[in-house]
This record gives structure tokens, C-alpha cells and sequence, in this order.
């Protein structure tokens, strides 16, 4: 949770852009449900882990990860952030498996 004004801006900022891929991704992605995200701002931006979620297993394997992967770094470029593990940092999930 943020915790300084500068961090609120910051997690305010990664809404905001992740707000703009889930649009994206509600209206190009079957089956695709939602995303969050979630950070330690003592290791940031190291700890920014991005999670979207599907409605069902298959949907999620049939997803276009690589292409989601490739939009939220543009959104999360255009706050001027960077992810270094993007594998590991933008990862998938599905209803069924929560």
C-alpha cells in the first residue's frame, strides 16, 4: 500500500494506465475478466506485480499473453516505467483457479 504522496501519485498513475489496458483487453480478449496489481514501494518498481484474470483456464491459455505483455509495458512506458522481469511481472490467472 502506498504510503508517502509520492507513492499515492505513483500508484495513482499505474491505475490509471492499467485502467486503459483493461479496456483494451475487455473489448479485443475472450474471456478476459480483469487485472490488478500489486507493490511493495520500498523495492519498487522491482515488487510491481500486474495479474490479469480470465474467466476460465482455457481462455487464459488461449489468450494472447505475449500480445497483453507488449500492451501494458506501452501504457506502463508512457507513465515512464519500466519493467525489467516482464515475465515475471505481468502474469495470468484464471477464475476457475482462485
Amino acid at each position: 500500500m502506498p504510503k508517502t504522496k509520492t507513492q499515492k501519485k505513483i500508484d495513482r498513475n499505474i491505475r490509471l494506465a492499467l485502467t486503459k489496458a483493461c479496456e483494451q483487453f475487455l473489448q479485443d480478449i475472450t474471456g478476459f475478466q480483469w487485472l490488478t496489481h500489486q507493490a511493495n514501494y520500498d523495492n519498487f518498481p522491482d515488487s510491481l506485480l500486474i495479474t490479469c484474470v480470465f474467466d476460465t483456464d482455457e481462455n487464459r491459455q488461449s489468450g494472447d499473453s505475449s500480445g497483453m505483455r507488449k500492451l501494458i509495458q506501452a501504457k506502463l512506458m508512457s507513465i515512464g516505467m519500466e519493467l525489467k522481469s516482464v515475465k515475471l511481472q505481468i502474469v495470468f490467472d484464471s477464475e476457475e483457479r482462485r
